[in-house]
């Protein structure tokens, strides 16, 4: 659901044909912003999760209307049609024979959470029946939470693109270049769903298929929700497009997106350890297991529930000569391994490369401050003390941890991240 998400904050600032049909901008500004779609795609989450994979579709549909309703009130200003904000205040909500395409920028959750494409449609049907009752509205819902179920169970794009245009009658013959010269805002599912799954066809990449949208144009947030949730599915999400749209994603919504997450994926062997005990130790582990980006993100949540909670890190405080070589950091990137044969000094928990730049470690534990011999004082300091030291102090670069090993290192902009959602001291 992060690839539904992330598409609507970044399509975003463009819809409403604000954009300039053109595949060249950035993907996040300060105009950037989640709308009804990300709201809804967190209401639909949560009432599959509450319900239950077993559900039937009276207990679905119960649990959709509490949560598109409790949701929808706690975020009234996202940017809803009138007829939905209606429903969503009405004491007796009823569907409405809706067509638009609210009902396909919110399934992507039933395209993850179920083992067989014929439950996943199903399901999808029924969280767009509480609303978008119309045969398009429908359409709409099961195509794209099929789309993304065949891509996360390893269809090619020709497999997904045979079924979209034989289950569902797509028309997907004609290409972006086609689409794009007469392409406008719309908002039924008749004129969003061919163009959102040809803006994935045509791409070969999470990133790519984002930008296709805005190539065409049109109500690019919603094309971005669908489109990107089918991508997601097919490609992942880069962790670096994750850490940057974390900043504009509340934290009960977040909340909602990392229980979805460990609810589809299953606990790992230290899932339970990890999230009762919030082990920075632990992730770091995972990472170098697995070495995936994904794991990076569970590094930083590490990070930021230790803070909340006071946690704390040994740290090497004074060392006067002691001589470490070939710690080239500029260098290095997330998991890459190292040796020793350059100079660098250790002031305090001051790293200095070659080239002058400072780096402040962090050690998760002592075993890995007792790799190197880097100082005779060593003291239990809070971790906020040495995340703010890294992202506060104007000669810092940063910080990494465990250096002495494999590398993982977090420049600012990564813990700005961090510090944001701890209440930094400075209030960021």
């Amino acid at each position: 659901m992060y690839g539904a998400i992330i598409g609507d904050i970044v399509g975003s600032r463009f819809e409403f044909d604000q954009g300039r049909k053109t595949r060249e901008f950035e993907l996040f500004t300060k105009d950037c912003n989640f709308t009804d779609d990300t709201v809804m795609t967190t209401a639909v989450a949560e009432a599959l999760m509450n319900a239950g994979k077993d559900a039937c579709e009276e207990e679905v549909k119960t649990e959709l209307i509490r949560s598109m309703k409790e949701w929808g009130q706690a975020y009234p200003h996202a940017g809803y049609g009138a007829r939905f904000i209606g429903w969503v205040l009405s004491d007796d909500p009823h569907p409405y024979g809706s067509y638009g395409n609210g009902s396909a920028m919110r399934v992507s959750p039933a395209g993850w959470f179920y083992d067989t494409i014929e439950r996943t449609r199903e399901v999808a049907r029924w969280t767009a029946e509480v609303t978008h009752n119309h045969p398009e509205g429908i359409k709409g819902a099961e195509s794209t939470a099929a789309a993304i179920f065949l891509a996360r169970t390893g269809a090619s794009k020709d497999e997904i693109e045979d079924y979209l245009v034989t289950e569902f009658g797509y028309d997907l013959t004609r290409t972006l270049d086609d689409i794009r010269p007469t392409y406008y805002h719309v908002e039924d599912c008749m004129r969003t769903m061919p163009e959102a799954f040809e803006c994935f066809l045509e791409a070969e990449s999470y990133e790519e298929t984002l930008r296709n949208v805005m190539y065409i144009g049109g109500d690019t947030d919603t094309l971005c929700a669908i489109a990107g949730a089918v991508a997601e599915a097919f490609w992942h999400i880069p962790m670096a497009i994750v850490i940057d749209a974390a900043e504009y994603i509340p934290k009960d919504i977040e909340a909602v997106i990392t229980r979805f997450k460990e609810t589809v994926s299953g606990p790992s062997e230290t899932d339970d350890e990890y999230f009762r005990n919030n082990s920075i130790r632990d992730a770091v582990l995972r990472f170098r297991e697995s070495h995936d980006e994904e794991d990076v993100v569970r590094i930083l949540a590490a990070l930021v529930d230790r803070i909340n909670e006071d946690g704390h890190v040994p740290s090497p405080m004074d060392d006067v000569n002691n001589v470490l070589a070939d710690l080239d950091l500029n260098d290095m990137s997330l998991g890459g391994n190292f040796s020793l044969d350059k100079e660098l000094r250790l002031r305090l928990t001051h790293l200095i490369d070659d080239e002058g730049k400072h780096w402040i470690p962090l050690f998760t534990d002592t075993e890995e401050v007792e790799k190197n011999a880097i100082s005779n004082l060593i003291i239990n300091a809070p971790i906020r003390m040495v995340v703010e030291n890294a992202y506060y102090a104007e000669d810092i670069e940063g910080m990494v941890i465990n250096p002495f090993g494999e590398l993982i290192k977090l420049p600012k902009d990564i813990l700005a991240i961090i510090v944001k959602k701890t209440g930094g001291k400075k209030g960021e």
